[in-house]
């Protein structure tokens, strides 16, 4: 599975379009499929992990998935321009030791002529939650249609 279409430059349909996509692609869980969505080339920013190529997107996704279980995410358009869009999200995950989070984070995107990602820059804080704050409780997977998203949650 690739992103490719849309392309851009985004319109604020192919914008959220493209963001929905991704939510959804990063929702299963599958670091190879996922990595595809990205140029050979792409560069990330992480937390405090920088890294290139789809090889290192990768290892890190299939990192990160290991040690946050039962991992749902929601994407949110902020702002695009061009071949540009910006992102907020929040996803909760559980760690190995039982523990839940909720983390809240902020992306910077720039996409390839052919729909890809280029360029990927992300900020993220992690705050606990106990089991009963949980908000994501739909099967493992994509996102349902009629679950709201962040802004109908009040994140």
């Amino acid at each position: 599975m690739t992103l490719g279409p849309p392309l851009p430059p985004f319109t604020r349909d192919t914008a959220m379009a493209k963001v929905r996509a991704a939510e959804n692609a990063w929702n299963t869980r599958n670091p190879a499929t996922v990595a595809l969505a990205y140029t050979p080339e792409s560069r990330w920013r992480n937390r405090e992990e920088f890294f290139s190529g789809r090889a290192a997107i990768e290892d890190f996704l299939a990192r990160k998935w290991a040690r946050e279980r039962e991992y749902r995410l929601i994407k949110e358009l902020w702002a695009f321009a061009g071949a540009a869009i910006a992102v907020r999200f929040v996803y909760e995950s559980c760690d190995p030791e039982g523990r839940w989070w909720q983390s809240h984070g902020n992306e910077n995107w720039l996409f390839a002529p052919d729909g890809l990602m280029n360029e990927r820059h992300a900020s993220i804080n992690d705050v606990a939650i106990s089991e009963a704050e949980r908000l994501f409780r739909w099967p493992l997977g994509t996102r349902p249609g009629d679950h709201p998203g962040l802004t109908e949650l009040g994140l």
